[in-house]
C-alpha cells in the first residue's frame, strides 16, 4: 500500500467521503479523476486535523509519502500531497525535483502543474539552480513539462528572469494547444504587474497567439482604463 504516514491520511479521507458531492467534482475534472467528494473547506479542517495529530511528516520520507499519495486514484490524495510538500516547502532542494517531474507527468492537469509549478519546481529554483531541469522540461515533448517550465516564476516579481521568460515563451509561441497558450498569457500578465512596459514592447513586437496576447495583455488595459 505504501508508506503508513500516507496510508493514515488515505483512511481519514477515505472514511470522510461524500458520494452527494462526488459526481459533480468529477464532472467538473471532466470525469479524468475519482474523487473522494470532500469540498475544499472541508478538506482543509480535515488536513488541519491530520496534521495535529501526525504532525508534518520527516523530510527525508516525504518523497516515499507523496509517491503513495500520487499513486491513489481520488484526486483529493493528490492534493494532500502537494499541501504536505507546500508545508516542508523550505526544506525542498534539488533533489525532489525529479519527484516532481513525476507528478507533472502523471495524473496530469491544470490543476496540479499550475501548483507544482511556481510554488515547488519555481520555489527550489529560487534557492538553488535548477537550469538543467527547466531547460530540459521547456524542451520536453510532454506539453505539461513545458508549462511548467514557463509558468515556474510566476511568484517572482522582480527576481523574474524576463530573458528566460521571453525565451521561453517564443520556443512555443507557434503551439496550437490551449494549456501552452493560457500559460503563455499568464505569464506575461503576472509580470506585466512588475514590468508593463516590456510585456507590452514583447507582446506588440512578437507574432503570438490571439489567446496568449488577450490574456498577457489584461492587466495592462486595466492600468490605461485607470488612467
Amino acid at each position: 500500500m505504501g508508506h503508513e504516514y500516507a496510508v493514515r491520511l488515505v483512511s481519514l479521507l477515505t472514511e470522510n467521503r461524500n458520494e452527494e458531492n462526488r459526481e459533480a467534482m468529477e464532472n467538473y475534472m471532466r470525469n479524468q479523476f475519482q474523487f473522494f467528494g470532500i469540498k475544499t473547506p472541508e478538506w482543509n479542517a480535515l488536513m488541519r486535523e491530520f496534521l495535529k495529530e501526525n504532525g508534518k511528516p520527516p523530510v527525508e520520507e516525504l518523497t516515499e509519502i507523496v509517491r503513495t499519495l500520487w499513486d491513489q486514484p481520488q484526486r483529493e490524495c493528490q492534493y494532500a500531497a502537494m499541501m504536505l510538500l507546500d508545508k516542508q516547502a523550505k526544506q525542498l532542494t534539488r533533489e525532489h525535483l525529479p519527484l516532481l517531474e513525476e507528478m507533472v507527468l502523471t495524473k496530469s492537469w491544470w490543476d496540479t502543474v499550475d501548483h507544482i509549478s511556481p510554488h515547488l519546481a519555481g520555489r527550489i529554483h529560487e534557492k538553488e539552480n535548477a537550469d538543467d531541469y527547466l531547460e530540459k522540461w521547456i524542451q520536453a515533448e510532454d506539453f505539461w513539462l513545458n508549462r511548467t517550465s514557463i509558468l515556474h516564476q510566476l511568484r517572482y516579481k522582480e527576481k523574474t528572469d524576463e530573458s528566460r521568460l521571453f525565451r521561453y515563451i517564443l520556443m512555443h509561441n507557434e503551439s496550437k494547444e490551449f494549456f501552452i497558450q493560457k500559460a503563455i498569457g499568464w505569464a506575461l500578465r503576472e509580470y506585466s504587474k512588475t514590468n508593463p512596459e516590456a510585456v507590452r514592447k514583447f507582446i506588440e513586437s512578437e507574432n503570438l497567439a490571439p489567446l496568449s496576447k488577450r490574456e498577457g495583455l489584461k492587466h495592462i488595459k486595466r492600468l490605461e482604463k485607470v488612467k
